[in-house]
């Protein structure tokens, strides 16, 4: 049916606001805008206090209006047509960091509409509402989403290849809004599908219908993903000196994430999510346990790491949220005010990691793209590859702690 894949358009449109604005954001703010690894930290982190307030609204205001669905998806896909190209064409100066912060907000919170109300609306998008029929729409939203951070991560460095200055950028930022603008005409007809609609959303009811277990879950594995996705230019350009290889190591890593979808996604069906998840996981650990002892110019090892850790992370994106949608669709729960939640935990979870990860690298002399001492590439090794082995240990603690039947609610 041609619901899915409209659905992995849309879903491909709002991938380039996720983890490749984080993994691009700090060197371009950084080198081309001159502002400190510090303070851009501190920036990410200080929207998130928009998105406390305004990711809940989001998913109130999806399911207060269910007509307005559309009128939704083109308001997410025109911010993101406007935010992209404002963003990296900015140019140094004594107001970047005020541009800087506007910009970001309506990029944020494009990112959010679209993001609630695509997961918010799973049980509308889905072919059934069971729970393997909401895991196969799961696999084509995060296909979509995989293929849209591929090319979003990748598309500077080919820029550049093609000629494009200032590190590819400018032409970036253009090439992601007309993508906005092509993605969402072309997935509206999803929009015009009745909504299902569940019954109103309290803490209590998403604890009895074990949502909240999988919230904490949600935040704490996200962590290890945010931080390396944050690090993951200056592990590969400044730790491991491989100039020129973040490119076909970043698709190496998320094409490895896409392949693995449909293995997860029928393993899933098969064993359950949770007995799924304590298979995936550990590959993640296997990763970080890797980088931390590769030599510099290691490619090959970083490869292999890459490979290894994009394939954990299919299982992460593609089980997760169909078992908080399940949990949802059996409880009757109201969707969208709950992906509003979901949706700001995902988003804190990146903050986080820049907030705690990128001043730390700066207190050490960490400079991207110059000549750092031992103790600043120390530093950046153990960000990237010791911190997040610790917090991926901890949420497959949280994983253990789940009912451990099959089917978990």
């Amino acid at each position: 049916m041609m619901v899915y894949p409209r659905v992995s358009l849309y879903a491909l449109m709002l991938a380039a606001a996720g983890i490749p604005l984080y993994i691009h954001l700090p060197r371009f703010a950084s080198v081309n805008l001159g502002i400190g690894l510090g303070t851009i930290g501190t920036v990410l982190l200080l929207i998130r206090l928009v998105d406390l307030v305004q990711d809940p609204l989001i998913g109130w205001a999806i399911d207060r209006w269910p007509r307005a669905q559309m009128a939704f998806a083109v308001a997410a896909a025109l911010g993101l047509a406007v935010g992209f190209p404002a963003l990296f064409m900015l140019h140094g100066g004594p107001h970047v960091l005020i541009q800087l912060v506007a910009i970001l907000i309506l990029l944020f919170s494009a990112y959010s509409l679209g993001m609630i109300l695509l997961y918010g609306r799973s049980a509308t998008l889905a072919q059934d509402a069971s729970e393997d029929g909401l895991m196969t729409l799961a696999a084509y939203r995060e296909g979509g989403m995989l293929a849209g951070v591929v090319i979003a991560a990748i598309a500077p460095t080919v820029f550049v290849s093609l000629g494009a200055g200032s590190q590819g950028y400018p032409a970036f930022g253009l090439f992601l809004g007309a993508m906005a603008l092509a993605s969402v005409a072309a997935s509206l007809p999803i929009w015009r599908r009745p909504v299902v609609l569940g019954a109103r959303l309290s803490l209590a009811a998403l604890g009895e219908a074990g949502a909240l277990r999988l919230l904490l879950l949600a935040l704490v594995n996200s962590l290890p993903v945010a931080i390396t996705s944050t690090l993951f230019l200056f592990f590969v350009e400044d730790r491991l000196g491989l100039a020129g290889a973040a490119g076909p190591l970043l698709i190496l890593f998320f094409l490895s994430a896409g392949l693995s979808v449909p293995l997860w996604t029928r393993l899933s069906h098969k064993s359950g999510p949770r007995a799924t998840l304590l298979i995936a996981m550990p590959l993640a650990i296997l990763g970080f346990v890797g980088a931390a002892f590769l030599s510099a110019g290691n490619l090959l090892g970083f490869a292999i790491i890459c490979a290894l850790s994009g394939a954990a992370l299919g299982a992460d994106l593609v089980i997760l949220p169909a078992m908080f949608s399940v949990a949802l669709t059996r409880a009757g729960l109201r969707a969208s005010q709950a992906f509003g939640i979901w949706s700001f935990a995902g988003k804190l979870g990146l903050a986080l990691a820049a907030f705690s990860v990128l001043p730390l690298l700066q207190s050490h002399g960490f400079e991207p793209g110059t000549d750092n001492d031992a103790t600043a590439l120390g530093a950046l090794n153990f960000c990237y590859a010791v911190i997040p082995c610790i917090l991926k240990l901890g949420a497959i603690g949280l994983v253990l702690a789940l009912p451990a039947k099959e089917r978990p609610s």
